[in-house]
């Protein structure tokens, strides 16, 4: 079941694209992407059945019947174990297309060689979903099930430790340099011509730009293949898992990576964990956990090939030997994985030298005021310093004084222009318990 929703998935990517050449831009991509899982008979199901809905501006140009009649062109080539079949009450899509209109997209297919749900598959679909709906913004992803009553939805949810209009709502996506990739001849002796490449794209998050005194700790990276169509690749990779042994981690400014799993994309790709070095140093103060998020697209382009069946048995066959394309150009595509890297962290080691140094200031703060109050000969002035910060004598005056200097100095709110974060109060109540401390 996952890997024919995968195919109506690029089948419909791939026609969205093709229409958007031909009709000019004029609106955004926004809209929606309904998956109904369901079954006709209660009893005694004769198969699974699929319905997926599309509505909205981004899946414009295409023609109903023309995508269900290149479902049943393609039928026995892609979709052998799939069936067309009626599609589900009406009432089931109601909800859907209250939220994004009249439908543009509705196939129903039955998978007559499965006859019952497991949890498992539906986390692999979900997962599918949701790694799809990263890379296609504008398009709110659902998941429903008629079998279980569940339902799933993607989004961004801001962290409790901040207040909601004080996020960064969005990422900051850094667009890397394309690069070209040679077909291996075994692979061209396969069908597989015209010329590919490698787009990588990285993601912080969440985005700590508005605020950056807050101490920060890359814990992962994880790594996302998608086709042409921009559906994930699925397939585990011995490449990217020996990936980390290849790396120059003084550059990067990491300790070591260490690849913590090493499964398909249905269940989240490759992910890396950061190892970190030994700090002994202990901070009341809380750390943010960032994930690094690297994105590769391959692209590819064949003059020759214009038939929606010849497009999607060439992205089939670089999906096959993706793991013979990579090895074939291990050396530039370790090569740029590490500038990207680099690249993408070079902020955030930035972040840490300002830290650093903010950091230093702070302790010659303490310790020169620690000194003018313990050295003052004046005892109603050390007294009265000493009650102000409510400690009995001055060596708790040292400790209290700089931790309510980092919480100050390191819960700063600034602004900035390129996040995508709600208006907030020029007067936030924040301040005023910052203002109390100082």
């Amino acid at each position: 079941m996952v890997t024919e929703i995968k195919q109506v998935l690029r089948l419909l990517m791939l026609m969205a694209k093709q229409r958007q050449q031909r009709v000019a831009k004029t609106e955004a991509g926004g809209g929606g992407l309904l998956v109904l899982l369901w079954s006709a008979e209660k009893n005694i199901p004769q198969g699974l059945n699929c319905t997926v809905a599309a509505a909205g501006s981004w899946c414009r140009g295409i023609q109903m019947r023309q995508f269900q009649s290149a479902f049943t062109d393609l039928k026995d080539r892609v979709f052998p174990l799939a069936f067309l079949c009626p599609d589900p009450d009406p009432e089931e899509l109601f909800a859907f297309t209250e939220l994004y209109g009249s439908l543009r997209v509705l196939l129903s297919f039955q998978m007559r060689n499965i006859r019952h749900f497991s949890p498992e598959c539906q986390t692999h679909i979900e997962t599918l979903l949701k790694i799809f709906s990263l890379v296609n913004a504008g398009i709110e992803i659902y998941l429903t099930s008629k079998l279980n009553q569940e339902t799933a939805h993607s989004e961004f949810r801001a962290p409790k430790w901040v207040k909601k209009e004080c996020w960064c709502q969005g990422g900051h996506p850094v667009l890397g340099d394309p690069l070209s990739l040679s077909i291996p001849p075994q692979v061209m002796d396969g069908g597989l011509y015209g010329e590919l490449s490698i787009q990588p794209v990285t993601l912080l998050s969440p985005c700590m730009l508005q605020y950056p005194n807050v101490a920060t700790q890359l814990t992962h990276i994880q790594v996302l293949v998608y086709g042409p169509s921009n559906v994930p690749v699925t397939g585990p990779s011995t490449y990217l898992k020996n990936l980390p042994a290849h790396l120059d981690y003084k550059d990067l400014g990491l300790h070591r990576l260490h690849c913590s799993s090493f499964k398909d994309l249905l269940n989240g790709g490759t992910m890396y964990e950061v190892q970190q070095e030994n700090d002994d140093r202990e901070s009341s103060l809380p750390t943010m956990h960032q994930s690094l998020l690297l994105l590769l697209f391959l692209q590819y382009s064949d003059p020759f090939t214009s038939e929606m069946s010849d497009v999607m048995a060439a992205e089939a066959l670089i999906e096959h030997h993706l793991e013979d394309i990579l090895c074939n150009n291990s050396q530039a595509v370790t090569a740029a994985l590490q500038a990207e890297l680099e690249n993408a962290l070079k902020p955030q080691n930035q972040r840490k030298r300002k830290q650093e140094k903010l950091s230093t200031a702070l302790d010659i703060i303490v310790s020169s005021s620690v000194n003018i109050v313990s050295r003052s000969s004046n005892l109603d002035f050390r007294n009265a310093c000493l009650n102000r910060i409510k400690v009995p004598d001055t060596h708790q005056l040292s400790a209290t004084l700089c931790e309510t200097l980092r919480r100050v100095t390191s819960w700063k709110f600034t602004p900035r222009s390129q996040c995508y974060s709600a208006p907030i109060d020029e007067n936030p109540q924040g301040n005023e318990s910052t203002r109390a401390e100082m």
